[in-house]
């Protein structure tokens, strides 16, 4: 069977690194004919996904001109919803913010209630930043619950009431005519830290410390989802400190109802929330810190059998909670190198996010540039 020529998608993603290539090297790096190049970039430019570089190059001759990804022939709206707290974005392709907002919205108000805020707040955002819908070429949501890849639908949700099977992707596709992707929270926030902090790192591991927990898996620097999505859901591990501690999915001794911030909020006085947790512990509340501390090495046991099995170079740490600081990373340090194999943590990082709260809403925008990219004829 004959092989299929790469397609126009493939010139994009090499340029897409934002260096500038004559047509010449588009040759020598995608083995294709120079007419064949030659034709996919003059579609290309015809629809600005390419615009000649400034800058012409020499060769010797007449200098060749070169060419570079369009980062604002498009842009994309992302959503990156919590369980009480979301932020919003609108990007160019390159996954620079150009509007962006938060705000509190409960996701257990339902669906239909929040998808409609949601439509409502990517249109002020469009004008905001100065575009129309028919700018925009796709959308990227994340969700803080399992999501099927396939079908972007959540299935069982423990803290989203009414989402179970809703159909995400159709619903918003239907009101914004325009491709919409949908996955977990956390995988996107590892698309994000990999994308802008670590690109060059090939294994990375990013662990969300939220409400719940969750880990998002970057294997040859892609994000491996598992066969149906659900890979990374390390919150709902059974650690052995929790055997009579319930949890929401409906098992006891999960991870997540042991060390999330919902039960560390649920342990204090003065918390309701992730927030009021991490207010504390920068105010110097000692129990606060102690509990916190006490999370990082019960998710620090769960990390060490992982880091075992999957040798990740690197280990980030995400969410509200993580925001606590050194007290967090500290305890997961602690258990991670002392109970890991010594070649596994020979040279392993296990450090904080460097996007914060940005690291969803920019890794929601990387999945629907790579989606939208990869079908450009």
């Amino acid at each position: 069977m004959t092989q299929e020529a790469p397609g126009a998608g493939e010139l994009l993603s090499i340029l897409r690194d934002g260096q500038a290539r004559t047509k010449a090297e588009l040759v020598q790096l995608t083995g294709l004919a120079r007419s064949t190049v030659s034709q996919r970039l003059d579609a290309l430019l015809s629809s600005r996904w390419v615009v000649p570089a400034q800058d012409a190059i020499a060769s010797g001759g007449r200098p060749a001109t070169a060419f570079s990804f369009n980062r604002a022939a498009r842009v994309v709206l992302t959503a990156d919803l919590g369980a009480t707290h979301d932020r919003l974005a609108v990007t160019d392709l390159g996954t620079t913010v150009l509007a962006e907002r938060t705000a509190d919205v409960p996701i257990e108000r339902g669906p239909e209630t929040t998808l409609t805020w949601l439509v409502e707040a990517f249109t002020e955002l469009l004008a905001e930043s100065g575009h129309t819908l028919a700018d925009v070429c796709g959308v990227g949501v994340g969700l803080p619950g399992p999501v099927e890849h396939a079908s972007g639908r959540p299935v069982n949700p423990p803290i989203m009431p009414g989402w179970d099977g809703f159909p995400v992707p159709e619903w918003l596709g239907e009101r914004l005519g325009v491709p919409v992707l949908v996955d977990n929270d956390v995988n996107i926030m590892a698309l994000g830290e990999h994308w802008i902090a670590h690109p060059g790192t090939d294994h990375l591991i990013f662990v969300k410390i939220g409400t719940g927990i969750g880990c998002g898996i970057i294997s040859d620097r892609r994000l491996h989802r598992g066969a149906q999505g659900a890979a990374g859901d390390i919150g709902h591990i059974r650690v052995p400190n929790g055997e009579n501690v319930s949890c929401r999915c409906g098992n006891t001794g999960c991870l997540e109802a042991i060390a999330g911030g919902a039960a560390l909020a649920a342990r204090l006085d003065d918390a309701s929330s992730n927030r009021d947790v991490v207010d504390l512990v920068r105010s110097g509340n000692l129990q606060s810190i102690q509990l916190v501390r006490q999370a990082g090495r019960e998710i620090g046991t769960v990390l060490a059998s992982i880091v075992n099995f999957f040798n990740p170079a690197t280990v980030v740490l995400g969410g509200a909670i993580a925001e606590a600081g050194e007290h967090v990373l500290a305890g997961v340090r602690e258990v991670v190198y002392s109970r890991s194999l010594p070649l596994a943590t020979q040279h392993l990082r296990i450090q904080a996010s460097e996007l914060g709260d940005r690291a969803g809403v920019i890794g929601a925008a990387v999945m629907v540039v790579e989606h939208v990219l990869s079908r450009v004829d």
